[in-house]
């Protein structure tokens, strides 16, 4: 029994962090707890979190995407520069273009062998030059009044935002921890040699965890251009350092084979409510990078010697 609980306290971790971070914000700020300022807190986390979530499918599988940044940019330039044709087209470009670029990244990946790390690099290059190129590097508005209105819509005294996010992160988890594909993810990353002989098909397993990654950042992008009203050619550029940094504060293992959207979550707060926080106390933006950074080293070091095989590990 004693065994089972410190098993469970070790799967999420961050939760301690968000609880402390949460205390101390409430102590050294009396706007902190307001509703309207937690609302702001899920509303600016709703964007990254919607990526992370996809995100911790790919990390699972042993895996990274980079071009999810770019592909919110894509997304939100089409969701809102083709409402001169129709509303729903525009939405429905915005989509299918993150499923489609996903499923590329995922078939190159599968097809040639080549690193994702590799692979995606390349596509976030490469689509964020399709944003300027469609934008003629300008920036689009959101002429339909019902898009803008819907990015700061709420029911009841609830943002939709983060309504939908947390929706979307309770399927995801129920996808993750219920389904077969869940299960699978697991097994990929934590070893693929063993998957395939049970019988799991890696390549196609793959394609669809970088689909749902493409589709959670297209749909990102399109409510971030609801929120905004606009979009940027510029829109999104380094999202993907913002969500690989909430993944693995999350607990999700870059190696593959762990990892929880449950963590995930944490690690999605933990950020929102530290660049909230101290922008409340009025700290400079550049020290809450000089934090992250500090803390998620310290993270990925005392994962490493939490998690070291053995004592005859090999150091370089």
């Amino acid at each position: 029994m004693k065994g089972f609980f410190r098993g469970r306290a070790k799967i999420q971790p961050i939760w301690v962090f968000v609880i402390a971070l949460f205390i101390f914000f409430s102590v050294m700020s009396e706007y902190f707890l307001s509703f309207g300022n937690i609302s702001n807190i899920l509303v600016q986390t709703s964007t990254i979190g919607l990526i992370a979530l996809g995100m911790t499918f790919v990390m699972i599988n042993g895996n990274i995407d980079l071009s999810v940044g770019a592909i919110l940019g894509l997304s939100a330039s089409l969701a809102v520069g083709l409402q001169a044709i129709s509303m729903t087209l525009a939405i429905l470009a915005a989509l299918v273009s993150g499923i489609l670029l996903g499923a590329l990244n995922g078939f190159v990946v599968w097809k040639t062998g080549v690193n994702a790390f590799i692979v995606t690099l390349g596509a976030m290059l490469g689509v964020r030059g399709l944003i300027f190129l469609y934008t003629g590097e300008q920036s689009f508005f959101a002429m339909n009044f019902a898009f803008a209105d819907f990015g700061t819509s709420t029911i009841g005294p609830v943002p939709v935002l983060a309504i939908i996010f947390l929706i979307c992160a309770l399927i995801m988890h129920l996808v993750l921890t219920r389904t077969s594909h869940g299960r699978n993810t697991f097994a990929v990353g934590g070893n693929p040699e063993a998957s395939i002989d049970a019988g799991i098909r890696l390549g196609r397993h793959m394609m669809i965890n970088f689909i749902i990654v493409g589709f959670f950042a297209a749909l990102a992008g399109v409510l971030l251009a609801s929120q905004m009203g606009a979009a940027t050619p510029n829109l999104g550029r380094d999202y993907e350092l913002w969500v690989i940094t909430a993944v693995v504060l999350g607990g999700t293992k870059l190696t593959g084979g762990y990892g929880s959207i449950v963590g995930t979550l944490g690690g999605v707060l933990a950020i929102g409510i530290l660049r909230n926080g101290m922008n409340l106390m009025q700290v400079p933006a550049f020290y809450v990078l000089v934090i992250l950074g500090a803390i998620l080293i310290s993270v990925l070091i005392i994962d490493k010697k939490l998690n070291a095989p053995s004592a005859k590990e090999v150091r370089i």
